[in-house]
C-alpha cells in the first residue's frame, strides 16, 4: 500500500513515503525520560510543558514577512563567513523545558538522515535568524524563539549557524512535506537517534552550554 505524506512537496505533486515512521504512544509526551514520535496528522496531547500544541495562525506570506518574524533575538553573534562555493544556511536546535530536544526526521531519508535538527539554505534578503525560524516552522510545525548562537557547521555545499531555540507553539502534527516524522529526544539518546555523524558536532556544542 502507498503512503502519501497529507502535504505535497513545492510543486504540488504528492511526496510517496517508501517506509513511513511509526508513532508512539501518547503517554510517552509526558515522560521525560521517553522519546515521543509524532507523524503527519497524528495524535498529540492539548499541550506540552504548559505550551499549548497550537496552529501558527498568522504564518508569514512573504520574503518581507519573513525577514520581520518575531522570535528573532539581539543576540552575540560571531562574524558568519561563507568561503566561496559555499551556501549560506540556518538551523535551530530546540530544546524543550522538560530538557528533551526537538528533531526532525526527514522524509524518505532524504540527505542520509534518519533524523536530525530543523535547518535550510538561505534565501536573498532573508537573515540567519529568520531562515532558522522559518526552517523549524516548514519542518517540524514549530513556532520556536531564538535563544543564542550554538554553533556553525560546514559541509560539503553549506556553512550553517545553528542557534539554540524555545518552543513558543506550533503544532508537530502540523509538519511540512520534507519530514515523515518528529522527535521529541532525551538529551542522553540523542546520539541514539541521530546517528549521521554531521550531528554529533551540533550535540556536543548543546551538551557543552
Amino acid at each position: 500500500m502507498t503512503t502519501l505524506h497529507p502535504q505535497p512537496d513545492e510543486h504540488g505533486a504528492p511526496v510517496r513515503l517508501a517506509h513511513p515512521s511509526t508513532p508512539t504512544t501518547t503517554a510517552t509526551w509526558d515522560d521525560p525520560a521517553s522519546i515521543a514520535t509524532v507523524i503527519p496528522l497524528g495524535a498529540l496531547p492539548p499541550s506540552l510543558n504548559d505550551v499549548p500544541f497550537a496552529p501558527w495562525l498568522d504564518i508569514p506570506a512573504s520574503t518581507a514577512d519573513w525577514q520581520v518574524v518575531p522570535g528573532q533575538a539581539d543576540i552575540d553573534e560571531p562574524p558568519f563567513a561563507v568561503p566561496a562555493g559555499f551556501a549560506p544556511a540556518a538551523g535551530v536546535v530546540i530544546v524543550e523545558d522538560d530538557g528533551r530536544v526537538w528533531a526532525v526526521a526527514p522524509s524518505n531519508a532524504f540527505g542520509g538522515y534518519d533524523a536530525t535538527f530543523p535547518k535550510g539554505r538561505v534565501d536573498p534578503d532573508i537573515s540567519l535568524q529568520a531562515t532558522a525560524i522559518r526552517e523549524a516552522f516548514e519542518e517540524s510545525g514549530l513556532r520556536v524563539q531564538i535563544v543564542r548562537h550554538l554553533i556553525d557547521c560546514r559541509r560539503t555545499q553549506t556553512v550553517t549557524r545553528y542557534y539554540l531555540a524555545q518552543r513558543l507553539g506550533g503544532n508537530p502534527a502540523l509538519m511540512g512535506w520534507e519530514s515523515q516524522a518528529v522527535h521529541l529526544v532525551p538529551m542522553a539518546l540523542l546520539e541514539t537517534v541521530l546517528g549521521n555523524p554531521n550531528d554529533a558536532v551540533i550535540i556536543d556544542a548543546l551538551r557543552r552550554i
